[in-house]
């Protein structure tokens, strides 16, 4: 076989590599799922029950967080004005907790919110690519 003969043959099989990687996704053994297998899809009704739930947490946080706020800020008044060191200590909780309280309920809304984008943004993606195939194709009878 000569140089140029064997070449010929590892660009070819190259080229059937690379094109069957393109027109499949690897199923995680090592194979492909063959042309027509979609390679992103993205589950709306899972997205929806994720951020509801998001959603959903961030609403009972808001009001069950806050229960021991008011009177962990008055104990802790308290216990200053009567000269006990442990009142600066109970302020400190009571700091600490509403920050944590903030950075969760931040937590939540920015999941909630993030998914019902994703949701909006891959419901647009699939128009448009729906329009650009339909272009396409159209382009596709010009050249025949």
């Amino acid at each position: 076989m000569t140089f140029d003969e064997e070449w010929a043959a590892l660009r070819a099989e190259s080229t059937q590599r690379v094109d069957t990687r393109l027109n499949g996704v690897d199923d995680g053994k090592g194979g492909s799922s063959g042309a027509g297998a979609a390679d992103l899809a993205v589950n709306q009704d899972n997205l929806g029950a994720i951020g509801n739930e998001a959603y959903g947490l961030h609403t009972r946080l808001s009001k069950d967080g806050d229960h021991a706020r008011p009177s962990t800020f008055e104990a802790s008044l308290a216990l200053t004005n009567g000269n006990f060191s442990s009142g600066s200590a109970l302020l400190k909780v009571h700091d600490r907790w509403n920050t944590q309280l903030r950075t969760l309920l931040n937590a939540c809304a920015q999941i909630s919110n993030h998914l019902d984008y994703s949701k909006a943004a891959h419901t647009k993606d699939d128009v448009q690519i729906a329009g650009d195939l339909i272009s396409i194709s159209k382009l596709n009878e010009y050249l025949k």
